[in-house]
């Protein structure tokens, strides 16, 4: 056995596929490509000179080796949990007295929370503050060393000595009013302006808004009348109450779960449009600390925004999902870090 070839991130996609029985949803659990969980989990076979799983049954079963491992691993993964909740909660607590942080709004209700929860157990006598705002000024705030970390709307703007760290891709949809005969069925039909119900337009000063009408120039869609707005409760509201129709993002449709009923949500037609969220952090920020909130933040994002959307629209499986953890951390000035995201 090659014991040097057996990493920690193989043993947690073996540990995923044997409580999933499939690849597929392992690599979605962990946020990793489908082709990056089975090249770990081929390689500790191989490494371990046995099968740990009959490849040939649907789904996966594990095999009598592999039932072995998985007990023996688990139980050393629990010991490691238990170790870093520990070393975590001393070591934030040595590392920062102060520590501000900003997220866009869609995050307000759950992911926010949950992140605050986290950072003020594991560091009960630092100062903690919390905002809400829009990306543009989430950027700004980190450039002018106002806060320390954002979770913001990834953008091209040029942020020398900002790290950022991919969470969540977000596609766009189509949000119409629910009601029978509100808007035609086909999202093509409506996007060529087969309908009388006004486009309601996100305010063109917010990167959301900005982002939309690029896509529609790409696309030489145009709606004449012009309804702009600046916040998604808003507009959302407006939908659900048959006053038109919007462009806006899985996320901001899932927040808003008082509309849900007087929703109706449909793909953006033509190729795939999507946009990134990020946690980006300030030079100078303790990379526990950043790791902390990485980890809780996918967490969160995964068991109190993804998985409940895509349980009631599985069609948004494919697109509304974590950024892979294997992508690298990305320094805004172009050059990469020196971490990874887990």
């Amino acid at each position: 056995m090659e014991r040097t070839k057996i990493s920690l991130k193989a043993l947690e996609v073996f540990l995923a596929v044997a409580r999933s029985g499939a690849l597929r949803d392992a690599a979605r659990d962990l946020g990793i490509s489908i082709s990056t969980a089975s090249h770990h989990l081929s390689e500790l076979e191989r490494s371990v000179g046995l099968a740990l799983f009959d490849h040939g049954r649907r789904p996966l079963q594990v095999t009598p080796a592999g039932e072995v491992l998985r007990n023996r691993v688990e139980e050393a993964m629990t010991s490691l949990r238990k170790g870093f909740a520990e070393i975590w909660s001393d070591d934030l607590a040595s590392l920062v007295r102060r520590l501000r942080i900003a997220s866009i709004d869609d995050f307000d209700a759950d992911v926010g929370p949950a992140l605050a929860q986290e950072l003020i157990r594991g560091a009960p006598h630092c100062d903690f503050s919390f905002h809400s705002r829009p990306t543009h000024e989430i950027l700004e705030l980190l450039q002018a060393d106002q806060i320390d970390i954002g979770i913001a709307t990834t953008t091209d703007v040029d942020m020398g000595g900002i790290v950022e760290i991919p969470l969540l891709r977000d596609p766009f949809v189509l949000l119409l009013p629910a009601f029978e005969g509100a808007a035609p069925a086909d999202p093509a039909e409506l996007m060529a302006g087969g309908d009388q119900l006004p486009f309601l337009r996100y305010s063109g000063r917010q990167l959301l808004g900005r982002r939309i009408e690029a896509q529609l120039r790409r696309m030489d869609v145009r709606f004449a009348q012009r309804m702009e707005f600046e916040t998604t409760h808003i507009i959302l509201s407006l939908v659900a109450a048959g006053c038109g129709w919007t462009v806006t993002t899985a996320l901001s449709f899932a927040r808003a779960q008082r509309y849900h009923g007087a929703l109706r949500v449909m793909p953006f037609p033509g190729s795939a449009f999507a946009r990134d969220v990020s946690l980006f952090a300030r030079e100078g920020v303790p990379e526990g600390v950043v790791e902390i909130a990485v980890r809780t933040a996918r967490r969160a994002i995964l068991r109190l925004v993804i998985d409940p959307t895509v349980a009631r629209y599985p069609w948004l499986a494919e697109q509304f999902r974590l950024a892979p953890q294997d992508r690298p951390e990305v320094d805004r000035t172009g050059a990469r870090g020196s971490g990874t995201a887990t």
